[in-house]
């Protein structure tokens, strides 16, 4: 849980620091100043003095408390350290403290977030958050996605915000197919956050058409943006981006029971993509037991089958973007004038977005009996 380790202290390094004077103000106001400072004055000093974290699963066997947080496995002696309230164990530091610093730091986050929605929203942009471990062909199968909308959709815009630790080389590979991306070199950290896609966004062609009505509402999208986030299946499950739907890629390389290993993260999306399907021929993977364990953590959740190589399954990815929710079009004058307001008049306490969070977590592992 980065939130209390540290790694959600970084400060962000962008393509273009160094002009664009008007988005890089713009962000800063709505963003930096209300979130950074909040995690530097909590989480920063803490990290220090105390180490890291980290974040485990829910259990899968018959726990027993011992010590604080930390449950045995009475048959073979397994430890989970997320048993505890906060779910997640730091060195020193108590589970109220963590739950506290989570509050903190996801409160502020989330107020940035539910403004990047509204933003998004009133301008008829579809954003898209997509997660996955690294090496699951996220990159290739946006590229392969760009070309197939040029065909399939070629008035609509499309832009791409990516997510590393370092380099642009995703980034590149997104502007050689045409469409406009920034690069988001996160540093240490090991997520996107809200603020950064913000001040991301302010920098993309799609932020200066939006403003000037060339992104219209009709039967579908006005535009998508597609989030590459940094590939890591813990931390980004829990950070909201102000994106439509979190969108879990899993290839077929990687095992069918990763959506055990990692809950929090296919919980958290509306879809999982098993990404590389050329591949099945040559592998012991289980498409059915991998849906059948998705379901598990989440049943709700849609799966589609994709090789972004062969182009099998990308008809049926594509509907899926292009399809509209329902209440998804909104007047872009009345949301653009009372944007500000409405972020400001849902802004929940810090105590009761942690609130809300931890019932429908806990709702959502007891219906599938993996009750932490």
């Amino acid at each position: 849980m980065c939130v209390v380790c540290g790694c959600a202290n970084t400060a962000a390094a962008m393509e273009g620091d160094h002009g664009h004077d008007h988005a890089h103000d713009h962000a800063h106001d709505h963003a930096h100043d209300h979130v950074h400072d909040h995690v530097h004055d909590h989480v920063h000093d803490h990290v220090h003095d105390h180490g890291h974290g980290h974040v485990h699963g829910p259990g899968c066997g018959h726990h027993h408390p011992h010590g604080d947080g930390v449950a045995v496995v009475a048959a073979n002696g397994d430890l989970h350290f997320g048993a505890g309230s906060a779910r997640v164990s730091v060195p020193g530091m108590s589970a109220e403290r963590a739950i506290k610093l989570e509050a903190d730091v996801l409160g502020a986050n989330d107020r940035i977030a539910r403004r990047n929605r509204l933003h998004f929203d009133s301008h008829g942009i579809a954003a898209y958050n997509l997660v996955s471990s690294p090496g699951s062909g996220k990159t290739t199968l946006l590229c392969a996605t760009i070309e197939a909308l040029r065909r399939r959709a070629p008035a609509l815009p499309v832009a791409v915000i990516e997510g590393d630790q370092q380099t642009s080389h995703d980034a590149d590979r997104i502007r050689a197919t045409g469409a406009p991306a920034i690069q988001v070199n996160t540093g240490k950290g090991c997520h996107l956050d809200a603020p950064m896609v913000a001040e991301a966004f302010e920098r993309l062609p799609l932020h200066g058409d939006a403003h000037h009505g060339q992104v219209a509402n009709g039967a579908g999208p006005g535009a998508l943006l597609f989030i590459e986030n940094v590939g890591n299946l813990v931390c980004p499950a829990m950070w909201d981006l102000g994106e439509r739907a979190k969108v879990a890629i899993l290839s077929v390389t990687e095992g069918e029971d990763k959506p055990l290993k990692y809950p929090d993260m296919f919980a958290a999306a509306h879809v999982m993509v098993l990404n590389k399907t050329d591949l099945l021929p040559h592998l012991d993977f289980d498409v059915q037991r991998c849906i059948a364990f998705a379901r598990r953590v989440n049943p709700g959740i849609e799966v589609l089958q994709v090789s972004a190589r062969t182009g099998q399954g990308m008809d049926a990815w594509l509907d899926w973007l292009l399809e509209v929710p329902a209440g998804a079009a909104v007047p872009a004058a009345q949301a653009a004038h009372s944007a500000e307001s409405q972020a400001e008049n849902q802004a929940e306490s810090e105590a009761d977005v942690l609130r809300h969070r931890i019932a429908a977590l806990e709702a959502r592992l007891a219906a599938v009996g993996l009750q932490a």
